[in-house]
C-alpha cells in the first residue's frame, strides 16, 4: 500500500456567450440581438496561494463599494444593494474594468479555452438540439488532456442552471474519458476529477476567469482584440473547436506563436 499523498489541485471556469440557438416556432435566432455566435468555456490555473488571491480580490471589490465614484453607477449599487459588489467584464463600467485587467496582469496564472461556434446542424447532429449536450461537449475538450495529470483535480465551476447539474458534468467527464482513452491507448486515466459547482460571490476566482472568458468572446463576437493583446502572455490556448476550414496543421489552435486576430470574428 503506497503511503504517497494524493495532491489537490484547483482550475477555476467560467463561460461566455449563451447556449440559445432556437426562438418560438424553432426559429434559427443565433446572432441576433442579445444572442451569441459562440459560446466559450474557460480555465484558469492559479500559481500562487489561493486564500491570499481570494482576499486580494475581495479587498479591490470593497475599494470599488466604497469609493464615492461610482456611487452612481446603477450596476455597481444593484449588486451592492443585493449580495455585494463582484467583478463581471460584462456588466463593469470601463474604469473598473481597467482597473480589474491591471490586476488580472500582475497576478501568476494561466488561461485555455475552448470557442464552440454555434452551428445550426451540427448542434442538431451532434448534440441532439439540447443546450446540455451542446455545453458538455466543449466542456470535455477543455478536460480531456487533464486527465493523466494524476491526484485529485478540483473542477470550480461557475453555476450556469441546467449546464452545470451533476448530470451534464459527468457526461462531460464521461466524454472527455473516452476522448482521452481514443488518443491515449497506451495510457491509463490517473486524474480524479471533483466538480465544485460555485458562483462569483462564492469564490471570487471565477472574476478573473469570467474577464478572460469576456476577453476572448469579443475577439469572435466583434474582431476587438485590445483586451485578448492585453493578456495574451497568460493565454496559453484557445480552441476554435468546430471551425473545420482550420483543421489543417491545427490551424484553429491559437497559442502565442498563433495568435488570435480580428480575422476571427464570426
Amino acid at each position: 500500500m503506497s503511503d504517497k499523498k494524493i495532491k489537490t489541485y484547483h482550475r477555476f471556469l467560467d463561460e461566455a456567450g449563451d447556449t440559445t440557438f432556437f426562438g418560438k416556432g424553432k426559429i434559427n435566432i443565433v446572432g441576433n440581438k442579445g444572442v451569441s455566435k459562440s459560446f466559450i468555456i474557460g480555465m484558469v490555473k492559479f500559481r500562487q496561494p489561493l486564500e491570499e488571491l481570494r482576499y486580494e480580490v475581495k479587498l479591490l471589490q470593497k475599494t470599488i463599494e466604497n469609493d464615492p465614484y461610482y456611487y452612481e453607477v446603477p450596476s455597481i449599487q444593484k449588486k451592492i444593494a443585493k449580495r455585494g459588489f463582484y467583478f463581471h467584464a460584462t456588466d463593469d463600467p470601463p474604469e473598473v474594468r481597467k482597473l480589474f485587467y491591471e490586476f488580472i496582469k500582475k497576478i501568476d496564472c494561466s488561461f485555455e479555452a475552448v470557442v464552440g461556434r454555434k452551428i445550426i446542424e451540427l448542434y442538431e447532429r451532434k448534440h441532439n438540439g439540447k443546450e446540455t449536450e451542446f455545453y458538455a461537449d466543449l466542456l470535455s475538450h477543455l478536460l480531456k488532456n487533464k486527465l493523466e495529470m494524476g491526484n485529485k483535480l478540483v473542477l470550480n465551476i461557475s453555476e450556469r442552471g441546467k449546464s452545470t447539474r451533476n448530470v451534464v458534468l459527468d457526461r462531460a467527464l464521461r466524454k472527455a474519458t473516452l476522448r482521452f482513452l481514443v488518443n491515449n491507448s497506451a495510457k491509463d486515466v490517473k486524474t480524479k476529477v471533483v466538480f465544485n459547482v460555485q458562483n462569483h460571490i462564492t469564490d471570487p476566482l471565477l472574476n478573473i476567469a469570467d474577464y478572460f472568458c469576456w476577453s476572448i468572446q469579443r475577439v469572435f463576437e466583434r474582431g476587438e482584440i485590445r483586451y485578448y493583446h492585453y493578456l495574451i502572455d497568460k493565454i496559453s490556448l484557445v480552441v476554435d473547436l468546430y471551425d473545420k476550414k482550420n483543421y489543417k496543421e491545427w490551424r484553429n489552435y491559437y497559442k502565442k506563436n498563433n495568435p488570435l486576430t480580428a480575422a476571427n470574428k464570426i
